[in-house]
């Protein structure tokens, strides 16, 4: 692997993990915390955040996807390689994973710890904060993530404002879950699913297929709607371009 590769799947991977880390902790520790939880509006906060700090942190490292759906939207967009596709999303999945596993071996800390209580896995019917049924699920999973897309292609194209992109973002992401939280519990990113639900196990696992398929298919219907509805090429979201060779 190419040293710049690297260094941008590095990026990647602790992007990602920041992002289930304190997105999920937010959910797992401090949400129902008795008397001063952050709630619904602090967990939607806290995943905001999460984009936020990481795009500024490492958006001129990787261009910052933290998100399968992301990474296929982009290139959808004409906007990301298709051959850098799997070592991206293998970064992210890695990051999610890892992610988990800390937050489980801090939440396991507390006597009042219950991993039966969801570990801030996604879920559709039963397993829904709402007990919205899978086509609610499904669909809210496509147009939330379809509008995510639509925002990061915008907000990062050469034409807007300068600096504002992360803002934007972390903003649309806070949004999101506002939406999304009471339906299924807000993916619309399969590596932030995949990390909870290897450790719930059982139905979280069994529904996860819905939390890949579901917003790869946004991502991809929101990077190919922005690149109609914007037709002049802009740069791609991948972070510092290689160096030119001298002649």
């Amino acid at each position: 692997m190419h040293s710049s590769t690297m260094h941008k799947c590095a990026a990647e991977t602790i992007g990602t993990f920041w992002l289930t880390f304190a997105g999920c902790g937010s959910a797992v520790i401090a949400a129902g915390f008795p008397d001063v939880g952050i709630g619904l509006l602090g967990v939607s906060l806290a995943f905001g955040l999460t984009v936020l700090t990481m795009a500024y942190a490492i958006g001129h490292i990787s261009g910052c996807h933290l998100n399968p759906a992301v990474t296929v939207g982009l290139w959808a967009g004409g906007r990301f390689p298709a051959n850098c596709i799997g070592p991206y999303v293998a970064s992210q999945v890695v990051g999610a994973v890892i992610a988990a596993a800390t937050l489980f071996a801090i939440a396991v800390g507390s006597p009042m710890f219950d991993l039966a209580k969801g570990f801030a896995a996604n879920g559709y019917g039963a397993h829904s904060p709402g007990q919205y049924s899978l086509i609610s699920g499904f669909v809210a999973e496509v147009v939330l993530t379809m509008m995510f897309l639509f925002i990061i292609m915008g907000s990062t194209h050469g034409k807007a404002p300068v600096g504002f992109a992360p803002i934007a973002i972390g903003l649309g992401l806070t949004l999101i879950h506002l939406v999304g939280i009471p339906i299924t519990n807000t993916s619309v990113n399969p590596a932030r699913s995949t990390g909870p639900a290897l450790f719930v196990g059982g139905w979280a696992l069994a529904q996860l297929w819905m939390f890949w398929i579901a917003p790869l298919i946004g991502g991809a219907l929101g990077g190919i709607l922005y690149r109609w509805l914007s037709e002049e090429p802009s740069a791609q979201v991948t972070g510092i371009a290689p160096a030119t060779p001298a002649e």
